[in-house]
């Protein structure tokens, strides 16, 4: 077995959302779950088939980001593995409504930040073993730092 990073290729740091599932219908259940949820979302989704013929199954409604999607499923390469890239919402705006989809076995990370995936690669194929997910905390946060984050909330709406 060898252990590789894979780093997630989000060139505009769009938000994503990398999980795992069971079953090829995870395709079409993603995307019900995800525009019955945020009606106009603009969103690229790609599932790494793990039986059969083995493809990246794709959907969404925004070419550049099922493009992007497409690219880093294949990169990533493991089995039963899915990412959805997100424009102009947060993946809170869909996070429960993914996790309720039936095939969803875990979700690894959603986020904006730089991600490493980390895999480990067999004769068989690729697992993804967890992800680092962004940088390592540089210290704690003071009175400063907490007003930024609460008016940061209150900016976007999130906290009133």
């Amino acid at each position: 077995m060898d252990l590789k990073t894979i780093p997630i290729d989000n060139p505009q740091h769009l938000n994503f959302i990398l999980g795992h599932s069971h079953f090829i219908k995870t395709v079409e259940d993603l995307h019900e779950a995800i525009v019955n949820t945020v009606p106009g979302a603009k969103f690229g989704l790609a599932f790494c088939e793990a039986s059969d013929v083995c493809l990246v199954r794709h959907s969404g409604t925004d070419k550049e980001l099922i493009a992007l999607a497409q690219k880093n499923a294949l990169n990533v390469g493991a089995g039963h593995s899915f990412i959805i890239f997100l424009r102009d919402m947060f993946p809170v705006n869909i996070l429960n409504a993914i996790r309720v989809v039936p095939e969803v076995c875990r979700i690894y990370c959603a986020t904006a930040n730089p991600v490493e995936v980390v895999v480990a690669q067999t004769a068989q194929g690729r697992a993804i073993l967890g992800v680092v997910d962004g940088f390592s905390p540089k210290g704690i946060e003071g009175e400063q730092d907490i007003a930024k984050r609460k008016s940061f909330l209150r900016a976007i709406g999130y906290k009133l």
